[in-house]
């Protein structure tokens, strides 16, 4: 079970982690992306990618009132 340390309440919060739980790769991100209303997120909007490593990268996508954050390897 994640922490909640974002602003969501605890409903949003549980229902955005079931949602979260089936991205496997950043092509799901991508794809449920495209599914949310587009004044919550867009689906082109990758606000950031952090490189870690050569392997590694950090993706961040704005959603709603957070950010989500994707490690990607």
């Amino acid at each position: 079970m994640a922490v909640n340390f974002s602003s969501l309440s605890e409903v949003d919060f549980r229902q955005l982690e079931k949602e979260l739980d089936r991205h496997d790769s950043l092509r799901d991100v991508l794809a449920w992306a495209d599914l949310q209303p587009k004044d919550q997120v867009h689906p082109q909007l990758i606000a950031e990618v952090i490189t870690q490593d050569e392997f590694t990268h950090d993706v961040i996508m704005p959603f709603k009132n957070v950010f989500l954050v994707y490690d990607t390897t």
